[in-house]
């Protein structure tokens, strides 16, 4: 019988590894909501011609919609190699494949130089992009997770969160800086591409910084006692794939957590991508405005998580999250009322309010998933969970949102809409149990004390 695994140890620089994993999160989502962003403004005008305006926004956004349909892809691929052979590797390549697509799509040719080629050429680069968020999201918070202790998890697992509006606000930032500077027919032409073409240089940097940590303690130890299970047949234990392993143990966990997110994703696309929309449609707003908007609400954003991340530490997981779903439900009708008014400073608290109720749900997201699966199958579970929820509620938001206010245009059925998934998140954070005292190393222990009984 080989001796069990030393216990692991803990880290010994967590800012680094948190940095590692924030630099790298912010790089991945500032290309993903860069192509969001740019659906919204100019890819409509670029890739889809000569259709009537909200048409052509719908099909610029389903383009947008493609790259959530490769994001669960991602999270069994990245999440089954995750599991077998480490975070990190997994984390470097989900950097590369995404900085290279967003690059690629800077150098694209429009409809007006190759024809229907041009769209074609920009779904597949949105499917690699997908495909690359859908393992990123998972390593990176695990990293993070794994590295730190139970009593400030959430803090800590919360930072990876704020790349989803560090990326937003660098992204809206570069875009807002670019239509202020440029002429319409400028940035029509050439301009759009530049912030495309930067994710290059970004990616450079997210990666020297990403190869300097190392595997996290916790999965260095569940990796030596899979060694030793697959050595010693006496064990009795065989080594379940990850992803039978979730779906076989963790399935309850899978479905809370997609619940979880319906909220999470439905509101965050809302109000941060089709409000582009709508407020230079319906409130009859200039682009600039829109986009100064996004930027000053995504820096409070990027403040807050942090905070609802360490009161999850102190009043747990789903207290915070609640707190989240609720308050972005009830806040739906006020939010567009705020920006029908047409005033910048109305759209600013709208959004602003919006986000920070959405941080409440983002900011423990990382720690309570991780707290939910066992260390040999927690990239898949955590991956899944999340990234097979985006299918049904990020990727279609800004497509239904869209069509709701072409078809009654009225902000009232948008506002039920997010209600609606308001309500399935609630229901899904009741049936859920709080995890914010769990031990990493316990799940893994109890899980194979399962084990060996199942067999």
């Amino acid at each position: 019988m080989a001796a069990p695994a030393p216990a692991p140890p803990r880290p010994t620089n967590l800012p680094r590894i948190v940095a590692a994993s924030l630099i790298g999160t912010t790089i991945e989502w500032y290309d993903f909501f860069l192509y969001g962003s740019a659906a919204a403004l100019v890819f409509n005008k670029l890739f889809f011609p000569g259709s009537d305006p909200l048409v052509g926004t719908l099909l610029s956004f389903l383009t947008y919609a493609v790259g959530f349909a490769a994001r669960p892809l991602g999270a069994l691929v990245f999440g089954h190699f995750g599991d077998r052979i480490g975070r990190k590797k997994l984390l470097v390549l989900s950097l590369l494949m995404m900085g290279g697509a967003t690059f690629s799509i800077g150098l694209l040719p429009t409809h007006a130089t190759v024809g229907s080629a041009a769209p074609v050429l920009l779904t597949a680069l949105r499917l690699v992009q997908g495909f690359a968020l859908g393992g990123e999201w998972g390593g990176a918070v695990l990293l993070v997770s794994e590295h730190g202790d139970a009593r400030r998890r959430g803090f800590w697992a919360s930072w990876p969160q704020t790349g989803a509006p560090a990326g937003q606000l660098l992204a809206t930032g570069v875009l807002s800086a670019l239509t202020a500077l440029l002429s319409d027919d400028a940035f029509l032409s050439w301009g759009w591409r530049v912030p495309f073409l930067l994710s290059g240089v970004l990616v450079m940097v997210g990666l020297w910084i990403r190869l300097s940590v190392d595997e996290s303690p916790v999965f260095k130890a569940a990796l030596a006692r899979a060694k030793a299970r697959e050595v010693v047949e006496a064990d009795g234990v065989a080594e379940k794939l990850p992803l039978v392993a979730v779906l076989r143990d963790h399935w309850r966990d899978v479905l809370v957590a997609m619940g979880a997110r319906m909220a999470e994703n439905i509101s965050y696309y809302v109000i941060t991508a089709f409000i582009l929309v709508y407020a230079t449609t319906s409130a009859g707003m200039a682009k600039q405005t829109a986009l100064n908007a996004v930027l000053i609400a995504s820096a409070v954003h990027f403040a807050v998580i942090p905070a609802w991340g360490a009161l999850s530490d102190r009043i747990g997981r789903r207290p915070v999250y609640l707190i989240g779903a609720v308050g972005v439900g009830a806040w739906m009708f006020p939010f567009f009322s705020l920006i029908d008014t047409a005033d910048f400073g109305n759209l600013v608290l709208a959004v602003t309010v919006g986000l920070v109720f959405h941080g409440a749900m983002y900011a423990p997201q990382a720690a309570f998933f991780t707290e939910m699966f066992a260390t040999r199958m927690r990239y898949s579970g955590a991956s899944i969970g999340a990234q097979f929820a985006s299918v049904a509620a990020g990727a279609p938001a800004p497509l239904i949102a869209t069509a709701l206010l072409s078809d009654y245009d009225s902000s009232t059925p948008i506002a039920l809409y997010v209600i609606a998934a308001a309500v399935l998140t609630v229901i899904a954070i009741a049936f859920a149990h709080e995890t914010r005292h769990r031990d990493l190393d316990d799940i893994e222990r109890a899980d194979r004390a399962q084990d060996s009984v199942s067999v």
